[in-house]
């Protein structure tokens, strides 16, 4: 009961005016008890999910739990997340304390600093997506990969329920909308993760989701690498590297990850993101998007969002 009441406790951490969150805390004592009762029997079931649309900024579908579904995910979440944290690598930077967009765009630029000599040498690097990375999750597998480190016949069940309750195609397939997805995704990609740091051996490597990079002076090695890993990933993991998304690039044309283009002397922004920031800033989310340019240089983007909203507050 204690962490179901933290997982509350967090869960609703900024959404208090939400109206199934209202609801669901008018009778939040009988709704918690009554969760715990049911995992205490093992007669809990998850309920569907609403699906929705979000462009974010590329066409995204959603899938949203139940509130009550989404404590008891917050709630394994907290209990899972420092076992498995432990043991994945420095360099892997998706939804992990501590780590983030902006530690992973540092992260790249000491790579390039160290391999290229304090940029006084050409490097290259090659970028990959998996294709249909969380549609793809097979349940199979990652129950398998959880079994390693987890071995308490109750949790397993629960385990099996959550990653049960969605389905994208024959049981594969994991909801976006979901806490625990984040933590699977992970797991499910350390394998990928060991394999190119103990068996590939390779030092300047570094993943953010199903995003990775690795940098090499040799850009016919980085060509045999993408069909190494591209054949693990297959063979492995079921996953497949999006073919349109295997791109070499060398450090002086600039390294685009994480919406940032990484060059030897400045991080500039993606020019999709430059223009999407530009048509979307307001007084309500400026500060966030000048966050965003603390990170590289934003310096003529920033006195643009500052002429706009000046233009905006004059026409009021």
């Amino acid at each position: 009961m204690e962490n179901l009441f933290l997982a509350w406790k967090e869960f609703r951490r900024g959404k208090k005016k939400r109206r199934d969150i209202l609801e669901f805390e008018f009778n939040l004592e009988d709704n918690l008890f009554g969760l715990h009762n049911q995992l205490s029997a093992k007669i809990y079931q998850h309920s569907p999910y609403e699906s929705f649309c979000i462009t974010d900024p590329k066409l995204r579908h959603i899938h949203k739990a139940t509130v009550r579904d989404r404590i008891l995910h917050h709630a394994v979440f907290r209990i899972l997340y420092p076992i498995f944290d432990a043991g994945f690598i420095f360099d892997s930077y998706s939804c992990r304390l501590g780590k983030g967009t902006y530690r992973g765009i540092r992260r790249l630029k000491s790579f390039c600093r160290k391999l290229s000599r304090n940029n006084s040498r050409n490097i290259f690097a090659l970028k990959c997506d998996v294709k249909r990375f969380f549609d793809s999750i097979d349940h199979e597998i990652l129950v398998g990969l959880i079994k390693r480190k987890i071995h308490g016949e109750n949790v397993l069940w629960l385990l099996g329920v959550i990653i049960s309750s969605f389905k994208k195609d024959i049981d594969k397939g994991l909801p976006l909308g979901n806490v625990t997805s984040q933590l699977f995704a992970n797991i499910y990609l350390n394998e990928l993760d060991e394999f190119v740091k103990h068996h590939l051996k390779l030092k300047f490597y570094l993943r953010y989701c199903d995003d990775f990079i690795i940098l090499s002076e040799d850009k016919n090695y980085l060509y045999e690498l993408s069909f190494l890993v591209g054949n693990y990933l297959n063979n492995i993991l079921q996953l497949n590297l999006h073919p349109q998304k295997i791109i070499i690039r060398k450090y002086r044309q600039g390294i685009d990850f994480l919406g940032y283009i990484v060059r030897p002397y400045c991080v500039n922004l993606r020019t999709k993101t430059r223009r999407r920031i530009l048509k979307k800033v307001n007084t309500d989310n400026l500060q966030s998007y000048l966050g965003v340019l603390k990170h590289c240089c934003g310096y003529n983007i920033q006195k643009a969002m500052e002429s706009k909203l000046e233009k905006k507050i004059s026409i009021c």
